[in-house]
């Protein structure tokens, strides 16, 4: 919500410049003129007789006018009366009472004149009164003895005073008297009662009238009045009064209404135009009536009508004639109705229409002077000229008078007077002095040179230029210097010269230029114009709800002029903020800390200017859990319900969405309360429903958004008569916990269900589908019972009642159980097996009759171990497999079988007790499937042109293995794939060695098995031929040599130096161990590190040329196994790829990974690396 300001500066110019306007021009105080009266007391003048009485009368002229008056129509010679003096340069009066005089000699009508060479003004007719504050006349008081529910006047009669007093009721100890619908004070100031109650028995009703002006409180003597209850009349006040007293020993009875005030059926009003009226309807009766208005054939005026005094005063404000008219007031109750018509007539004291204004006027000009006044009725219009009527004043040749107009032509100086227009009638008089004034003067003009207007951007611009001559002088305007005379639709020009703007842009900024010229002169001014731009708030605060004691912030981001300084004001419900630190004020916010409930309103973010004001507001909403309900009771008690209502707490700006209504149990359960019922937030009486025997207390919740309020006071407690139980135990069952018993279990009935002491249980059960008689046993206030010696497993009736010492609840519905189970007697039969597969058998079975099963049937299970494997003759741990199936089921699936195994089952029925006898054995075989692969694969003899194989068979056969497979293909120097070659083993060989190879060449070996069912996993190795002869003899010549020896003796040590200050590094900075790189001649004795203890490995001997053992992949016995680990240092590296240290020695990273199926010609889905191209055989 925002609101824009920022013309106000503006539109007050606006609205002086029109005032100007519309005025008679101003002749400056240096010029001859004639009198104006500027100030003058009012015309009915009521002073206080204790004080001076001062009556005004300030004028202005040139030359300065001299002042004189007149009292109830003749001179008043001031000079001779010592207690009256005239202020200097002025025509005010002072009459000094407090010295002596008296006010009452000073009443009278008075009028100033005053007077000059040009003119003669006059003021009012001022009517001087003091104001009167008589004591109330004694009387003699009465008391006042009415009968209940008759209707009583007291009436107050103040004595006249001037102005009349203000009138009000109150007690000996200054207390205002309660009113109301039925008891209100009139318009006279009496004291009405519609109908009394025995609680208006007092002695003190004491009527006060205060006459503002005096200052004083006058009182009336006090009124005493005795309300007699015909309910509590008794013998001795009936014997005191007489038989023909109206004071009967009747009851109180019910009247229909009467009116008190005003009498009859119809009155009349008479109210001048302007004024207040005031209607007013009081009546009697009970119950108290109630008053209704209307207006006859036509509509109460909106806007300027009020009810007053309980309806019974209807007011209009501001009334015209168009007011007039019938205005009926209706009072009502339930025995019926009483009117009365009021006829209003609005009468009119004269208002002006057109007011004479000021002529200025130059020697040969004419004018005119127009006195237009209207009235109910219609006023007389006289005209006076130097305050003697016209008729009798001196004759002037150029002027003329036509009713309410008189017209000049061709003035001259001695034209030059003040004319006064009277316009009266029975109700009061208007009178205006109007001057002509016959100059001739060159044109000045009075605004200030060079004067700066700064405006707002979009907002009109009003450039003065008051100006004075005779003949009136023309104005024009002009923009810069040298600019064109400006015209059109995008300027306004005023009569009094103001030049305006009606949207100033900001190319409106510059000089403008006013010349005013007559036929005797011309004169002209410069003003500045600046057009600024709006000041805007850009982020309007925006409504906020938050919790209470939670924090909010509104913001208010302004953009304005840079050549303003705006100030920023924030406001609470259009009043400063509290003086409290919480609320922080920074330079485009606003920050409340730890908000209170008091803190909800609307907040304005006002930005000033000197030029514009813009304002936004924001609604704060402070919100929190509702204040608990109070006031509980209880009404409509019954055996077994309540009525419950309660008043709701306040809601705390979050509306209240439902009531929780809670209850304790006094007599059970002390202290604990349990949920009854809730209702919508609407609702504040609820019907609860009550359980015997309880003594109940209550409380109530209230829910809204924010959470829940704190419960309510408990209310009254309220014990319910006890009764018969209305339920019985829930969830019977009868389980046998042995073969021959049943034991009947229950849930017992709550403290409240009980309905009455005394809670036991009727137990009575009998077996099922037998003519048995029911055999029933009462038991104490347990949950269970336990029937002994019956049959193994028949089903029984079971049913179980409640009883308290009031006597049964209502018959209990009957429940089936059955007594105790026993173990199956009797085995499944006609099992058969069905192989599926390698892994996956079917075996079926015969259900076991019912009758058999002596207990509820939960499923058979089906035990199956393995026997032996069909490939290998040893036997091993028989380990037995279970597999349940739930229900009446006579087939099952046995998954996860091992291929060409012999196997073993039974089956056995399953029941609440246990298991039944097992089936006979049944035998079963499954087929062959695919092998495992090789326990092992081991490259041994390399030479020249030939390596040699040797491997283990699988582990897991599966089958009659019928051959091995071997595929292996040459890796080149840049890691790619050469042809694959297959050879196909039988299945007895354990060793292969392969012929024909490339010298020092890598080849990689794929190696499975198979059976007749096909082949198995696979398993992969490599290896490389070694160097010619003459190479070979050169490293065993080496090899053998000491000095040799000791030099790698030396390197070994180095690198195990450099071993430990890696292992230490990767301690404290990460972990990266660190293998030397190979030397770059292929030397076939490079010598590895040993994976598990970090240790160097032993030389090969060169006469057997034995390689040395594999540094990632190959064990000690220089063996592949599948479940072998592939750790190696290079598992502490940090990626996949190999790369160079900081001192040259390479990381690489070993696979562990299973190897993929070998890629035909020279592709390969995983090349090898160039560490295991390097560390193959070492």
């Amino acid at each position: 919500m925002m609101r824009k300001k920022s013309v106000s500066a503006s539109k007050a110019s606006l609205v002086l410049f029109l005032c100007q306007m519309i005025s008679a021009l101003e002749v400056p105080l240096d010029l001859s003129q004639p009198p104006t009266i500027t100030q003058q007391s009012p015309k009915d003048y009521i002073v206080d007789p204790r004080e001076n009485i001062v009556i005004q009368c300030e004028a202005k002229g040139k030359p300065p006018p001299s002042f004189s008056w007149t009292r109830n129509g003749t001179h008043f010679d001031i000079d001779k009366d010592a207690q009256v003096t005239m202020k200097p340069n002025s025509g005010t009066l002072v009459i000094n009472i407090m010295n002596g005089g008296k006010a009452e000699a000073y009443e009278g009508v008075y009028q100033c004149t005053a007077r000059n060479e040009r003119g003669a003004a006059i003021s009012n007719n001022i009517v001087i009164r003091p104001s009167r504050s008589p004591l109330w006349t004694k009387e003699k008081l009465e008391p006042n003895q009415v009968r209940e529910g008759d209707s009583l006047v007291l009436h107050c009669r103040p004595p006249v005073g001037l102005p009349p007093p203000i009138i009000f009721w109150m007690d000996n100890a200054f207390q205002r008297l309660p009113q109301s619908e039925r008891v209100s004070q009139g318009l006279n100031g009496d004291l009405y009662f519609s109908n009394v109650q025995p609680e208006d028995t007092r002695e003190d009703y004491i009527c006060y009238a205060r006459f503002n002006h005096t200052q004083t409180i006058q009182q009336k003597q006090p009124i005493s009045v005795k309300v007699f209850s015909m309910d509590s009349l008794n013998d001795t006040i009936a014997a005191n009064l007489s038989d023909t007293d109206i004071y009967g020993a009747k009851p109180v009875t019910e009247r229909q209404p009467v009116l008190l005030t005003p009498t009859g059926s119809t009155s009349t009003k008479v109210e001048l135009r302007g004024n207040v009226l005031l209607l007013e309807c009081i009546a009697a009766g009970l119950p108290t009536p109630v008053i209704r208005w209307i207006k006859e054939g036509g509509e109460l005026p909106a806007n300027r009508t009020f009810f007053e005094n309980f309806k019974k005063t209807l007011k209009i404000i501001d009334v015209s004639e168009a007011d007039s008219g019938n205005y009926k007031c209706i009072a009502r109750n339930i025995l019926g109705s009483a009117h009365h018509v009021i006829s209003v007539t609005v009468k009119a004291a004269p208002y002006w229409i057109t007011a004479p204004r000021n002529l200025v006027l130059s020697p040969g000009e004419d004018g005119t002077l127009i006195c237009r006044a209207n009235g109910n009725p219609k006023p007389n219009i006289s005209w006076l000229a130097n305050g003697v009527p016209i008729a009798i004043a001196p004759e002037d040749p150029s002027r003329k008078v036509d009713g309410d107009t008189i017209i000049f032509s061709h003035v001259q100086e001695r034209s030059s007077a003040v004319y006064q227009c009277n316009a009266s009638n029975e109700y009061g008089y208007l009178l205006a002095n109007a001057f002509v004034n016959v100059l001739a003067e060159p044109p000045r003009i009075l605004t200030s040179a060079n004067k700066l207007y700064q405006v707002i951007s979009d907002s009109p611009a009003l450039l003065d230029c008051a100006y004075f001559g005779s003949p009136k002088p023309e104005i024009e305007w002009f923009k810069g210097v040298k600019g064109s005379i400006l015209r059109g639709n995008e300027y306004i020009f005023h009569d009094n010269g103001t030049l305006e703007i009606p949207v100033a842009q900001k190319d409106s900024t510059g000089t403008y230029t006013c010349v005013a010229r007559n036929e005797l002169g011309k004169i002209q001014n410069e003003v500045q114009l600046e057009v600024k731009d709006p000041t805007m708030i850009i982020k309007q605060p925006e409504y906020k709800v938050v919790q209470r004691y939670g924090h909010v912030s509104f913001e208010c981001i302004i953009k304005h002029d840079s050549t303003l300084l705006p100030t920023v004001i924030w406001l609470k419900d259009n009043d400063e903020l509290p003086d409290d630190e919480r609320f922080l004020v920074g330079k485009d916010n606003l920050t409340i800390m730890n908000v209170t409930d008091r803190d909800d309103g609307t907040y304005t973010c006002i930005v000033n200017t000197t030029l514009d004001s813009v304002s936004a507001s924001a609604v704060l909403t402070v919100v929190a859990r509702p204040n608990p309900p109070f006031d509980l009771e209880l009404t409509g008690q019954l055996e077994r319900s309540v009525e419950l209502s309660w008043i709701p707490g306040d809601e705390n700006n979050s509306p209240i969405t439902n009531f929780v209504i809670e209850y304790e149990d006094g007599l059970h359960e002390p202290g604990v309360w349990h949920y009854q019922t809730e209702v919508p937030g609407t609702q504040t009486t609820v019907q609860l429903k009550l359980s015997p025997y309880v003594n109940y207390s209550f409380r109530v919740i209230a829910v809204n958004e924010i959470g829940r309020s704190q419960p309510s006071e408990p209310s009254e407690q309220y014990l319910t008569k006890s009764a018969n139980p209305d339920e019985n135990p829930s969830n019977v069952q009868g389980i046998g916990s042995e073969p021959d018993n049943l034991v009947i279990t229950w849930e017992s009935l709550k403290g409240f269900q009980s309905n009455g002491p005394g809670l036991q249980y009727k137990v009575s059960w009998r077996q099922k589908d037998v003519d048995d008689e029911w055999t029933s046993v009462i038991v104490a206030n347990v949950s269970k019972y336990i029937v002994s010696g019956t049959p193994t497993f028949v089903p029984y009736e079971i049913k179980v009642q409640a009883l308290n010492d009031l006597g049964y609840a209502p018959e209990p519905s009957e429940v089936i159980g059955h007594s105790g189970e026993d173990l199956p007697m009797v085995a499944p039969g006609n099992v058969q097996v069905h192989v599926v597969n390698s892994t996956l058998a079917k075996v079926h079975w015969d259900p076991v009759p019912l009758k058999t099963v002596r207990g509820h049937l939960q499923g058979y299970k089906v035990y199956y171990w393995k026997v032996q494997s069909l490939s290998r003759r040893s036997r091993r741990h028989v380990e037995k497999k279970i597999l349940t199936f739930r229900g009446n089921k006579t087939f099952g699936m046995l998954p996860g079988l091992e291929p060409y195994s012999s196997y073993k089952l039974n089956v056995r029925v399953v029941n609440g007790k246990g298991e039944g006898p097992a089936s006979p054995d049944k035998v079963f075989k499954t087929p062959e499937g695919v092998p495992s692969s090789p326990s092992f694969l081991k490259i041994t003899n390399p030479t020249l042109d030939s390596l040699t194989l040797e491997w283990g068979s699988p582990t897991h056969p599966n089958g009659v293995l019928t051959s091995y497979i071997l595929k292996f293909q040459p890796i080149n120097n840049t890691h790619e794939l050469g042809p694959l070659v297959e050879i196909r083993i039988p299945a007895n060989e354990s060793s292969l060695i392969l012929k024909n190879l490339n010298y020092s060449t890598r080849y990689k070996f794929y190696f499975n098995a198979q059976t007749s069912v096909g082949s198995g996993s696979q398993i992969t190795e490599e290896a490389v031929t070694i160097m010619d002869e003459a190479m070979a003899s050169r490293q065993v010549d080496i090899a053998t040599q000491g000095w040799f020896i000791g030099l790698m003796c030396a390197v070994a040590l180095l690198i195990l130096i450099l071993l430990i200050v890696c292992f230490i590094r990767r301690n404290k900075g990460g972990k990266y161990p660190v293998k030397e790189k190979e030397d770059a001649h292929a030397d076939p004795e490079i010598q590895p590190m040993k994976e598990d203890d970090g240790t160097f490995g032993e030389y090969s001997d060169a006469e057997d040329h034995k390689p040395l053992k594999k540094g990632s992949r190959t064990p000690s016995d220089r063996t592949v196994k599948k479940e072998d680990s592939d750790d190696s240092l290079v598992d502490y590296g940090e990626g996949v790829n190999g790369q160079f240290n900081e001192d040259g020695s390479f990381i690489g990273q070993y696979s562990g990974k299973k190897e993929k199926e070998p890629a035909e010609g020279n592709e390969s889905s995983e090349a090898p690396s160039p560490v295991n191209a390097m560390n193959s055989f070492v």
